[in-house]
């Protein structure tokens, strides 16, 4: 399907007076430098330690590692730029008529340089720390810290990363851990994942379209069966998705973000 028919889908179904949730995955953000988690390209997270190291008990039983693993993997992201994909979809929202809510997987800043407002980061963000120890004010449930301000911590750490140079909370003095969901974590055991917005809107959601993401796991999944289970609309756009089954009411455009978004909001 090109842009120009995905236009004509849109508008024949009226759709675009319809709520509608995007759902993107790191396939976004592969022509900004970031590697995916599962795609082919040679620098995959996923292809490496991520199921070992992407996790609360690997941060507890060996903090340093843990931090080292996760500045490697993530740090580069900090200097990533948003591409035509993110614009495109800032763009969108601002002129879909319908409610509108944008859930991301990535913990990139991206989506937000580009003017994202309607926005949820279901695995957190890279320029948010926390405190380690739950009930703390700069910890789960509630608290965050903005990364920036430990800018001079983390280059000491870097330089000598031992336990003693790991930074600490504020407030606390336990140690700092990165904002992100990992993989023995839950939706719920922040406010800032914003699982209960995600909750509310698949109350009312018409169209759902995946952006760069397998669908393979969490939120998304849940989002994906929900949509096939109650009969609504599904736009993906993925060049490498493979549905299990195909359905009427799917659209599988298999077309890059940053070529296919800009093209079809030119025409939208």
């Amino acid at each position: 399907m090109t842009p120009a028919e995905l236009v004509s889908y849109i508008k024949e179904n009226d759709l675009q007076k319809k709520n509608l949730l995007v759902v993107t995955g790191a396939g976004i953000s592969l022509a900004s430098g970031i590697p995916t988690f599962r795609g082919p390209d040679p620098d995959a997270i996923w292809s490496n330690d991520v199921l070992d190291k992407g996790t609360l008990a690997f941060f507890h039983r060996s903090p340093v590692e843990s931090w080292l693993w996760y500045l490697e993997k993530f740090g580069k992201f900090i200097n990533a730029r948003s591409n035509d994909a993110h614009f495109a979809l800032a763009n969108l929202e601002r002129s879909w008529q319908g409610d509108f809510l944008l859930m991301t997987q990535n913990v990139d800043t991206l989506h937000e340089q580009a003017g994202s407002q309607k926005l949820m980061k279901v695995h957190g963000s890279i320029d948010k720390i926390r405190c380690s120890r739950r009930g703390c004010p700069n910890g789960a449930p509630n608290g965050t810290l903005p990364f920036a301000s430990f800018d001079e911590e983390f280059l000491t750490f870097v330089t000598d990363p031992r336990m003693k140079t790991i930074p600490r909370c504020t407030i606390c003095h336990k140690l700092l851990r990165p904002h992100m969901l990992w993989f023995d974590e839950y939706y719920q055991d922040h406010v800032d994942y914003q699982y209960g917005r995600l909750t509310e809107f698949l109350k009312k959601f018409d169209v759902v379209m995946f952006i760069g993401t397998s669908i393979s796991v969490g939120a998304p999944e849940q989002v994906y069966n929900l949509a096939k289970m109650d009969r609504k609309r599904i736009i993906i756009i993925d060049p490498l998705f493979k549905p299990a089954l195909t359905d009427i009411l799917m659209v599988d455009i298999k077309a890059q973000a940053e070529v296919f978004l800009p093209a079809l909001m030119n025409q939208l």
